[in-house]
């Protein structure tokens, strides 16, 4: 056997063969160091990691510790310190003076000491040559702290901004740094090739099994021909993933342009489970359970089809009416006429037993929806709605053609528990009136917004409005008017418990024209996983205007606690009435995702 072979041997049997010790004494100091940059020394040693750990051994942090030189070098640098030094002892021996041969069996002590040497400043910044309106970092300017990281962020800043114009192939062709320790500067000089102007030539595909090729292609849109845009592959990524179709995609460059200055790709995807199924339930006090499910099928017919079965029972156990039930299905086609657009065809049944009315309801809508960037969507369609209504009045019919139009605005960071960002939403639905059923356009908007105040205070809020516009009240669709009230309104009152009573002679309770609502949020982390908030909510409702005299306002506030899990946190909000005359004691509301 050879020698090196048998030091392999020896290697690994000592590996196998050492045991699992306490916790080893870990020190790291750094005289001089900002409290920052011991913070940062800390996060780059591994060895620190290896020695505090359960099953720490000696193999684990002799290996760590031997790499720690180079990594907590590299972190003096990226904090500016390239005359700093640093030690490394086992048991009282430095790391580095070990041999591998020769490794420790056991590990008492670790003692880290940096010493980290003086701060460098800029002498020199230089980059070039750079494309118009490239963003270099501020700090790489003399005479700022010369943080190694800072240098690599101007570098990737100006390869970044000759690839955003069509450069697809722009590089870091040579670098120059040097180091003055007597003056304690360093110059720095990047020189950029920025390459050709190219532009997209073909994407080669594979993994694709259920989905057809010539459909992933019309949904991936990839822009042959077109000039070069990093964001256009972006765009390529999104609209595969979207789909839901694939666990995994992958879209990387060619290694080289072509003739013609073209530049391929590869798409290697995966695809996922075609079905799946959800469930969820919401508690409260005074509206019941609601329980609700959905079944979905990610790619019907082999082109990406999407079909959705949805399934509510709502009021189960409530004191504001009966149970409701509604069924609902959809199906949507992706890349319908252009790679952002899908097309959808819808159905409803529902039936509604509200203290006021019950309603049964069916509607069906064609349209379309179109993606103009990750956080712009607009949509469109036609539909027709029929519904019955029975009151104490007798039984009604209402029968409409809708134009339903909508656009959002979402840049939230998570949609389950946003901490910044806002979202807003406006419906605008014309309709047609059929028979008695009056004409008009249903308004409806809503606005969130999130910020966030230091690592777990939040403050959240929320507007809504609506209308109904050129329709008389008493031949409106009463599932177009606004009532007020309710976990997704004011918390604290009971649901639809503020309407209107301007029809019969002002003996008939129905909904309003016109709807306000507000509502904030102060969202405080207890732990990483419990957090605690208090809220209040306001609404309105009216007839006509938005005056006082033509409608009334309901408020209520409470204290809520969150518990995060990975599908959202489960919420419990209890909350009691602070205005109007529309409720008496405390709701409770118990489930998924935030109010709002």
């Amino acid at each position: 056997m050879k020698l090196h072979s048998i030091a392999v041997a020896l290697l690994l049997g000592a590996a196998l063969a050492a045991p699992a010790m306490a916790q080893t004494d870990f020190r790291l100091t750094a005289p001089g160091a900002e409290k920052d940059l011991v913070a940062a020394l800390e996060s780059a040693s591994l060895t620190r990691a290896a020695a505090t750990g359960e099953d720490s051994n000696a193999q684990d942090v002799f290996a760590s510790a031997r790499a720690d030189y180079a990594r907590l070098v590299g972190a003096l640098y990226d904090a500016g310190h390239y005359g700093g030094q640093v030690s490394i002892r086992l048991d009282g021996r430095e790391a580095a003076t070990i041999a591998p041969m020769d490794a420790p069996a056991t590990v008492s002590t670790v003692e880290i000491t940096v010493d980290p040497g003086p701060v460098f400043r800029f002498s020199k910044a230089a980059i070039g040559p750079l494309a118009r309106q490239t963003a270099l970092p501020d700090g790489y300017r003399v005479p700022e702290v010369a943080r190694s990281g800072v240098i690599v962020e101007a570098a990737t800043a100006g390869v970044d901004g000759w690839r955003e114009i069509g450069h697809a192939k722009a590089r870091v062709a040579d670098q120059s740094i040097t180091a003055d320790h007597r003056a304690q500067q360093l110059a720095a000089g990047v020189t950029l090739a920025p390459g050709p102007l190219s532009y997209f030539g073909q994407m080669q595909a594979q993994g694709q099994q259920r989905l057809r090729t010539k459909r992933l292609h019309e949904i991936a849109g990839f822009p042959s021909g077109k000039r070069f845009s990093p964001d256009d592959l972006d765009a390529v990524r999104n609209r595969l993933r979207r789909t839901g179709i694939f666990s995994s995609v992958t879209l990387t460059e060619a290694d080289s342009l072509r003739e013609g200055n073209l530049l391929d790709a590869d798409l290697v995807v995966v695809e996922a489970k075609p079905r799946r199924i959800g469930l969820g339930a919401e508690l409260s006090s005074t509206d019941g359970v609601t329980l609700s499910g959905y079944w979905l099928h990610r790619n019907l017919f082999g082109g990406g089809e999407r079909l959705r079965f949805d399934a509510e029972v709502a009021g189960i156990g409530g004191s504001t009416g009966g149970a409701d039930y509604s069924l609902a299905a959809r199906i949507d086609r992706p890349a319908t006429f252009t790679p952002d657009t899908s097309a959808f065809l819808t159905t409803e049944l529902s039936k509604s037993d509200e203290e006021d009315y019950t309603q049964r309801g069916f509607g069906l809508g064609f349209g379309l929806n179109h993606i103009f960037n990750p956080r712009l969507t607009g949509e469109a369609g036609i539909g027709y709605e029929w519904s019955e209504i029975t009151d104490t009045t007798g039984r009604t019919i209402y029968r409409t053609v809708t134009l339903p139009l909508a656009l959002t605005w979402d840049n939230r960071d998570n949609t389950a528990d946003a901490t910044r960002g806002y979202y807003g939403n406006i419906d605008l639905m014309p309709f047609y009136g059929l028979s008695n059923t009056g004409t008009g356009a249903r308004l409806a908007g809503d606005f969130r917004a999130y910020r966030a105040l230091g690592e777990r205070v939040v403050l959240a809020g929320r507007a809504q409005f609506g209308g109904v516009f050129g329709s008389d009240l008493a031949e409106t669709p009463r599932d177009y008017l606004f009532y007020s009230g309710g976990g997704g309104s004011v918390r604290g009152q009971p649901y639809q418990s503020l309407g209107v009573t301007v029809l019969n002679g002002g003996t008939l309770k129905t909904g309003g024209d016109r709807f306000l609502g507000v509502s904030g949020e102060l969202r405080v982390g207890v732990t990483k996983s419990i957090g605690v908030v208090a809220f209040y909510d306001a609404g309105f409702v009216g007839a006509g205007s938005f005056s006082d005299s033509d409608g009334d306002w309901q408020s209520g506030a409470g204290l809520g606690l969150r518990y995060k899990t990975p599908i959202g946190p489960i919420r419990l909000d209890v909350a009691g009435p602070v205005g109007g005359s529309t409720g008496d004691g405390a709701q409770i509301y118990l489930g998924i995702g935030q109010a709002f």
